[in-house]
């Protein structure tokens, strides 16, 4: 087994983020927690305009595309969540559970350049109490079946976590519920507000983590991988089940020893313990046409490759598809990270590659 391991340059921390503006639609102050983050932010300064609807929002300052949508990324939109019903989730859960949408991460390949369209502000939903009552009724549709919502589909929770503890709420939530079960995916580290919830070990906790090159050069504005791991051991030590998304794996000059590098330093850095009951998931990097495009506007230097020649169409729901890496390049990968994973986590359950 390797023991060198790649020094990463410190960065400074990543603060928790602030938005620059909040709209609030005139719902949201019906809701206790809508007059909350209204007092919060009011208290801090933060500019505050009303509007109808997210969809009415405007005045977005910037003189480009590329600024306005960066000066979106820093502003929060305060609002209800007025469709109750769940999307899907598969392969990771039944349903998605929507606590918020948006992220003020600048990580190039996000489904959400696309996903969110023109409206790539942060959205926060402050009728948490219905959406849990939505919750409930699903699960007690499938018991005594497992129900596992996913609450990081369209958003990323724990970036705005510190500003509406809706996640927070929803961990205790369902871990009341003997048949529910919540999973979510971070990039951030500022999981001190959950380090107590009462989670009962039906939340498993998960991270993004990827090769220095993918963190370096697609990640802007998120934790380093070593904040998002000295997170994970506090996570591990709260008592919560653990688990990482690899994604996008992707293939750089030298992607095998950059994810040697990333699982040798996991296993050194996560506390033993953690390490029995960890989960793993392995995405592949996919794009659509429509993505690309989004992506070369907003991201004009990025260095993600995006050439169809390497790749070949998968079909997707509703008759739309990704390109993804051909048979061959995808099963290497698969390979690659499968013999890594069982050289320096033998225990870990891979729960799917796509």
């Amino acid at each position: 087994m390797s023991t060198h391991i790649i020094e990463i340059p410190h960065k400074p921390r990543l603060v928790p983020f602030e938005p620059d503006q909040v709209f609030f639609e005139p719902g949201a102050l019906h809701y206790p927690l809508g007059q909350e983050l209204l007092a919060r932010f009011k208290a801090k300064g933060t500019p505050i305009q009303m509007t109808t609807s997210h969809n009415q929002v405007r005045g977005i300052p910037g003189e480009t595309e590329v600024e306005q949508y960066r000066n979106a990324k820093r502003t929060l939109v305060v609002g209800v969540r007025k469709t109750l019903k769940f999307d899907t989730s598969k392969p990771s859960a039944e349903y998605a559970i929507p606590l918020s949408t948006g992220c003020m991460g600048h990580c190039h390949y996000c489904y959400l350049q696309t996903t969110l369209g023109a409206k790539p502000y942060i959205r926060a939903y402050v009728n948490i109490d219905e959406i849990l009552a939505q919750a409930g009724e699903y699960i007690a549709e499938r018991t005594p079946q497992i129900t596992r919502f996913e609450a990081a589909c369209t958003s990323d929770p724990v970036g705005i976590e510190h500003i509406t503890g809706n996640l927070k709420r929803c961990i205790e939530y369902i871990g009341q519920q003997k048949y529910g079960r919540l999973r979510f995916v971070t990039k951030f580290a500022h999981v001190e507000p959950l380090l107590d919830a009462q989670h009962n070990g039906h939340t498993r906790f998960r991270f993004s983590i990827n090769a220095d090159y993918v963190i370096k050069n697609f990640e802007p504005a998120t934790s380093t991988f070593l904040e998002r791991i000295e997170a994970a051991g506090k996570v591990a030590r709260a008592g919560y089940p653990l688990g990482f998304i690899i994604a996008p794996l992707y293939r750089f000059d030298g992607w095998q020893d950059g994810y040697r590098d990333l699982l040798e330093r996991l296993a050194h850095m996560l506390p033993d313990d953690a390490k029995q009951n960890v989960t793993f998931e392995l995405i592949q990097h996919r794009y659509t046409k429509t993505a690309k495009a989004v992506i070369e506007k907003r991201y004009p230097k990025t260095k993600l490759e995006m050439n169809e020649e390497n790749r070949q169409y998968k079909w997707g729901r509703y008759g739309r598809g990704k390109y993804v890496y051909k048979k061959e390049a995808a099963a290497e990968l698969e390979e690659t990270l499968h013999h890594l994973l069982d050289l320096y986590f033998p225990t870990a359950k891979i729960e799917y590659f796509t």
